[in-house]
């Protein structure tokens, strides 16, 4: 059931704190936020993209960072069901072909919004209990590179993971 599910996914959007990190912030002398990002999560983002796969992010806080790097994004935004149907609007698809990934509470809305859900592995046992997946890895683990390698094997494109002559044939559309 899940891999049909899969197959029909255009769209995943994503949580960053607890997901893209591990949840932990830190803050310099000045205030600001420092963030740790795993590097194969980032791949991951990329990859999907690279197969035709938009890739949104949805947090409840502002990142300049995000902002840079991904196109489609709502920031700032703690209520997520309005949120995950703007990104679909944009997006151009329906709930059915959209992913969700998160890791607490506040996602809550997002997974039933959403026609696939998963949580990072170390997501309370109630937000595991809400989702259609649980993942191997936790928040800022590689649990996203995960989620990107299972959408890619069951659409077919995972030749850009899996092989050399695949991976060096989708890097030259990639960008740092």
């Amino acid at each position: 059931m899940i891999n049909e599910k899969l197959k029909k996914i255009k769209l995943v959007i994503t949580d960053v704190d607890g997901v893209l990190t591990d949840g932990l912030l830190h803050y310099d002398a000045n205030g600001e936020a420092i963030k740790s990002f795993h590097v194969r999560d980032g791949l991951g983002v990329k990859m999907l993209m690279d197969a035709g796969i938009q890739v949104a992010v949805l947090s409840g806080r502002d990142s300049a960072i995000l902002r840079k790097r991904i196109k489609l994004f709502f920031l700032g935004k703690l209520e997520k069901e309005s949120a995950c149907l703007e990104l679909m609007k944009q997006a151009g698809v329906t709930a059915e072909q959209t992913a969700y990934i998160g890791d607490d509470s506040v996602d809550l809305p997002a997974f039933a919004t959403c026609g696939l859900s998963f949580a990072v592995a170390d997501s309370a046992p109630y937000v595991q209990n809400a989702v259609d997946y649980v993942l191997a890895l936790g928040g800022g683990k590689g649990a996203f590179r995960e989620m990107s390698d299972m959408i890619l094997h069951a659409q077919g494109k995972d030749e850009v993971y899996t092989s050399a002559k695949g991976f060096l044939k989708s890097v030259k559309n990639m960008g740092q």
